[in-house]
């Protein structure tokens, strides 16, 4: 018994001992996973941060565009038209119409371009003369139309001088903002020995300045002028396509979610739905891209490369997206609300409509608005629809043909004028980025704003 009780110390000392251990290694363990969580979130913003880094150091100087200001000359003898006509007294609206537009037509048929080298020509030496062709090639082509645009708006400048500035052609925009190598030898660069010295001489006089890019935002995409390619087009085209989505999936995705949660009868039948949504929710959107083609384009006829197509398409994809978070939404609300109405007399109908969706709607706006900014990034969907046909046209409706602003980011990418139009890639990729960050500001926003606690 002395034996037993003499070791009684030491056994409590080993078992303190072996405690003592196993919180240290607790403890450890628990730094360490501490540590790993912390580094994984520091990873995922540094490649979050190295992103937007790369993608505003590309895209912020695409926001200005080398542009060339210049005395230019409505000189008679180039720009050949009569008088504009004007409405005489019993005249005929028809006959007015095509009196204008045959002047229209003469006025489309003068030499603008010759406008715009004389421009040029005067602010440069003498010998520019024999070398015209350069000459021209140093503003875009689409500034000629511009040009007879003034004369329409205004025919008294004919015979005036007015200081128009004008937008310089892309590769004289490279050449000024540095993002070709200057190094390289003549037969690699695409402005010649004499055009890259008219542009020195234009800048040395102050004629050249960096001006900021209207025509990304207000023109439309082209081939012809790639220096007045702009984004007006793709934006309006998925504007439609936005609006098609929100009028047709929040009504019928919400719709949708509050009967399978408040009112469908638990069955196998709601379990198959209810399995095929969240089944759809995770199925690739190039799929429903397939899906619009046989169903929308080949099977009802609609209209190829169209945003309603489009909008179709997205709505689509998103309806599992608004389906989901508003049950998990309604899922959320207290039972205790609903049994409250019920015990006060109000039917199952109006206990959604004035107790439950009050209190789901933040819930409902956010996933709402995550679903509809989701979509506005899917290229895949449209690709297959054909909306990666080129088109250099403003869509007036939602059945002319029109892009979107992530295939249009596509197609930049892949222009062949490389040095021009990467930064005019990540220019569009800030402008759709902007776009999908407010939408969730937005939503955060609404959240907050009807946010009720109980």
């Amino acid at each position: 018994m002395s034996v037993a009780t003499s070791d009684l110390p030491e056994t409590r000392s080993s078992s303190a001992e072996k405690v003592r251990g196993s919180l240290a290694r607790r403890h450890a363990a628990e730094r360490r996973f501490k540590a790993i969580g912390m580094l994984a979130v520091i990873l995922g913003l540094s490649f979050v941060a190295i992103l937007f880094a790369t993608v505003l150091r590309k895209g912020v100087p695409a926001f200005w565009q080398t542009t060339v200001t210049l005395p230019v000359h409505f000189d008679p003898a180039v720009v050949k038209v009569p008088p504009m006509p004007a409405p005489q007294a019993g005249q005929s609206p028809a006959a007015y119409q095509e009196e204008l537009t045959a002047w229209r037509t003469m006025l489309a048929g003068a030499n603008w371009g010759r406008l715009i080298e004389n421009a040029l020509l005067a602010e440069l030496p003498p010998e520019a003369a024999s070398r015209r062709r350069d000459v021209q090639r140093l503003v875009t082509s689409s500034e000629r139309f511009r040009l007879r645009d003034m004369v329409e708006r205004d025919p008294g400048i004919i015979g005036q001088t007015v200081t128009v500035t004008l937008l310089a052609d892309a590769n004289v925009d490279i050449w000024m903002k540095g993002n070709v190598d200057r190094s390289l030898s003549d037969a690699q660069l695409a402005l010649n020995p004499e055009q890259r010295r008219y542009v020195d001489i234009l800048n040395e006089r102050g004629l050249i300045q960096q001006s900021f890019a209207k025509a990304l935002f207000l023109n439309v995409d082209s081939r012809s002028s790639p220096a007045s390619a702009g984004l007006a087009g793709a934006f309006v085209g998925s504007l439609f396509m936005m609006l098609i989505v929100i009028v047709l999936s929040v009504p019928i995705g919400v719709a949708a979610a509050i009967y399978l949660e408040e009112f469908a009868p638990k069955n196998r039948l709601t379990d198959l739905i209810e399995i095929n949504i969240n089944n759809l929710a995770a199925v690739p959107s190039i799929v429903f891209g397939l899906l619009g083609a046989a169903v929308f384009i080949n099977w009802i006829g609609l209209p190829l490369s169209a945003p309603l197509v489009g909008g179709l398409v997205l709505t689509l994809m998103t309806l599992p997206t608004i389906i989901i978070t508003t049950r998990a939404t309604l899922r959320a609300i207290p039972p205790s609300i609903r049994s409250a109405a019920v015990g006060l007399g109000a039917s199952r109908v109006q206990t959604v409509a004035h107790h439950v969706l009050p209190l789901a709607l933040p819930g409902i706006l956010t996933g709402t608005i995550i679903g509809v900014a989701q979509a506005l990034g899917e290229t895949a969907p449209l690709l297959l629809i054909g909306m990666s046909a080129f088109v250099a046209s403003v869509p007036a409706t939602p059945l002319d043909q029109s892009t979107a602003l992530p295939v249009q980011i596509y197609l930049w990418q892949g222009n062949e004028l490389r040095n021009f139009f990467e930064g005019r890639t990540s220019a569009a990729i800030i402008v759709l980025l902007s776009l999908m960050i407010a939408l969730n500001a937005l939503a955060i926003f609404l959240r907050r704003r009807f946010e009720r606690r109980w």
